[in-house]
């Protein structure tokens, strides 16, 4: 009887700290500026894609070819992104980094880009539809497209390092920018990015 009594009493005990328990572990959930970092984990980021798109683009652009090609040419060098391949242990949103790339490419106002395969592709679809449906004035010709003088590609690769609850992950992103008439390797770039993440010596 006694120890019925002991557990009715301490029953109500029981739930009130379950509760709070339950209170303390609730998820809360803010906006936050996309420009800011949020570091979560070692894990690759959106801001790291941005940093490390933009450095590699100003790196690649202080290079001499482009003012080669401008006195050559006398106009600016086009570019097109054949491919970054992720060779990293973990999956990377890849068409994120593109992005970036293109984007620093075009804020740079030093060099144009042209469109992948399956834009151009798209593109080209709709300017036969014009033939057939625009009027003469508003249709834009066939062959008319821009030929791009350089090829940027590259990869992404990691390794991690981990010593009890400590674990450093280490990203490389090399790049490379290929005369499309020579095959000459105008530029190559490479971008190192350590992350240290520190297990919480409280075990939380």
């Amino acid at each position: 009887m006694n120890c019925k009594t002991t557990l009715l009493k301490l029953t109500p005990l029981v739930v009130a700290c379950s509760l709070a328990v339950t209170g303390c572990s609730s998820t809360k959930v803010q906006r936050v500026d996309a420009n800011q970092e949020v570091a979560l984990s070692d894990k690759w980021n959106g801001k790291d894609s941005q940093l490390v798109a933009e450095a590699m683009i100003n790196d690649m652009l202080s290079f001499p070819w482009v003012n080669d090609h401008l006195q050559k040419e006398g106009s600016r060098p086009a570019i097109i992104i054949q491919s970054v391949r992720n060779k990293s242990h973990q999956h990377i949103a890849v068409d994120t980094f593109l992005n970036d790339l293109k984007r620093s490419i075009l804020r740079s106002g030093q060099a144009d880009f042209v469109a992948n395969k399956d834009v151009r592709r798209e593109i080209r679809d709709e300017r036969k539809d014009q033939e057939l449906n625009a009027s003469l004035e508003t249709q834009n010709e066939m062959g008319q497209e821009q030929g791009a003088d350089y090829a940027l590609s590259g990869t992404i690769n990691s390794f991690v390092d981990q010593q009890g609850g400590d674990r450093v992950t280490f990203y490389q992103v090399d790049l490379r920018l290929i005369d499309m008439t020579t095959n000459r390797e105008v530029w190559n770039g490479q971008k190192k990015i350590q992350k240290l993440q520190e297990r919480s010596r409280f075990g939380f």
